[in-house]
């Protein structure tokens, strides 16, 4: 029995029968996605709020302007993550991502594990992600169009407002709800639909930040640069280069996006050269991006100026004569939320619709529109969770969850790449991460140590939801999984 179970647990697919289930059946996924669109979702998942938030506090409390340094050192080591996702997605086109890579190297329990933390990540992300957007909006409307609108249709039942000091409860979140069900909507009727309107929107969030980097030039003062390392205050991780380091940590998250490249490789065309593309290329353009608006934000404002500053970039703004950058940079938010939110319940969905395929989860899952060649149930499912979440919960507590989801991907995903060269040497691989074993170890190593780093609570968070995964493989996946049925009858 226990023999049994173990081969159950450890039961691995094949590359071979990977792509042959990718390219046949009815489930077959429409290949329509090229390099440049691959390019743009990566930047749509990767450039949002952070690139506002997390520059001013990482200055002011850790790096000061050595935060250009902060972001490059963040930058190498989601380049090692990103160079092993390089090389799976182009051996194993197929959609799902890291759980796919895990069933091929390390069996069925892995990849139902790594699955189901995949699931929590971007339900729980992108729904963490619509009620940011909501507050941005409504904000807007507000501040540059004199629209308000209702505090109980912009607060869940469980957040307070006060009106004329009345203290009230919120009724919905109904903008939260309203971009969950239109970027899904929009997932539905189509990949290249969806590539399409991503790329328009990368576009304006890509142009706000050229206006504000290149308008922020002419006011810049090289006095705000002096001294550019800090000399540390006697406390590890307040300046100097363990401030530096500590600052990386800190920016890291605001990278964390482009693994979900990697979920749409079922869909992209000559996925061999282009997901590569897409996944190193993505991350290269949002480093430069990252360190320029740095490098402009410590020039505009002194980083001792921005401690405790909520809104570091609008301070930045006010030593401009162009008070209209504050709305403009409110644009680039929500354009950048909006893009997030997308490639979130992109990736949710391809990583559902894989599962669903392998019938570790239910089949209905995987069911391939006949028109619009998507898994559209897939997509609608997560439309009523995820803003069922946006709407009535009040969920920013939940925001590192994704970061603690994504790093264990990272850390599979590195390992995934030394066993394949070990147990598939002769494999095609049109891109290998240089340096195996030692780039997927500093991958893991670096992943690690951003996990151990995350409260206590979140780890908690993070096993009940497993908890419940794991009852749910024992009592219904692991007897109805699809390759095991086959395994059953094949004949001895």
């Amino acid at each position: 029995m226990a023999s049994g179970l173990a081969g159950d647990l450890t039961r691995t697919k094949s590359l071979e029968r990977l792509n042959a289930d990718a390219e046949g059946g009815e489930h077959k996924l429409e290949r329509t996605l090229g390099p440049w669109s691959l390019v743009a979702l990566g930047i749509g998942a990767v450039i949002g709020a952070g690139l506002f938030s997390l520059t001013g506090i990482a200055a002011a409390e850790h790096a000061g302007p050595a935060v250009v340094i902060s972001f490059a050192i963040a930058s190498i080591a989601c380049a090692f993550a990103g160079m092993c996702y390089s090389e799976l997605a182009g051996m194993i086109p197929v959609a799902g991502s890291a759980y796919t890579y895990a069933y091929a190297t390390m069996g069925e329990f892995v990849a139902w594990i790594i699955g189901w933390d995949l699931v929590l990540e971007y339900a729980v992300g992108a729904a963490t992600v619509s009620v940011s957007w909501s507050s941005y909006v409504t904000r807007f409307l507000r501040d540059t169009l004199g629209i308000n609108l209702p505090p109980s249709l912009v607060n869940s039942p469980f957040e307070t407002y006060t009106v004329d000091g009345v203290t009230a409860h919120g009724i919905v979140n109904l903008p939260a709800i309203l971009i969950i069900v239109a970027v899904s909507a929009l997932l539905m009727i189509g990949i290249r639909e969806s590539a399409r309107v991503n790329a328009v929107v990368v576009a304006i969030k890509l142009a706000v930040v050229a206006v504000v980097v290149g308008v922020g030039l002419f006011y810049i003062k090289a006095q705000n640069y002096v001294p550019f390392i800090p000399e540390n205050t006697g406390t590890f991780g307040e300046y100097g280069w363990s401030g530096i380091m500590r600052g990386a940590g800190v920016v890291f998250f605001a990278y964390i996006g482009f693994d979900a490249v990697s979920t749409a490789a079922q869909e992209a065309k000559n996925p061999q050269r282009n997901m590569m593309i897409g996944i190193l290329g993505s991350l290269a353009i949002c480093t430069v991006i990252y360190i320029a608006f740095a490098g402009v934000l410590t020039g505009l404002v002194h980083y001792d100026a921005m401690k405790g500053d909520a809104a570091p970039v609008n301070t930045a703004i006010a030593q401009t004569p162009f008070p209209w950058l504050k709305s403009l940079v409110t644009l680039g938010v929500i354009a950048g939320f909006s893009t997030v939110i997308l490639v979130l319940l992109l990736g949710q969905s391809r990583v559902f619709y894989s599962m669903s395929q392998d019938r570790l989860l239910p089949g209905f899952f995987s069911k391939i529109h006949p028109t619009w060649k998507t898994p559209y149930r897939s997509n609608l499912f997560f439309m009523v969770f995820t803003s069922a979440l946006g709407g009535f919960l009040p969920i920013s507590q939940l925001g590192h969850m994704t970061s603690i989801g994504t790093l264990l991907a990272f850390i599979l995903v590195c390992a995934g790449v030394i066993i394949l060269r070990r147990t598939q040497p002769d494999a095609r691989r049109d891109y290998r991460t240089p340096l195996v074993p030692l780039v997927p170890i500093l991958g893991i190593v670096s992943c690690l140590a951003m996990m151990v780093s995350l409260d206590g609570q979140t780890w908690l968070r993070l096993l009940a939801w497993l908890a419940v995964g794991l009852v749910i493989y024992f009592a219904w996946s692991r007897r109805n999984s699809r390759l095991g049925r086959d395994e059953a009858v094949r004949p001895s």
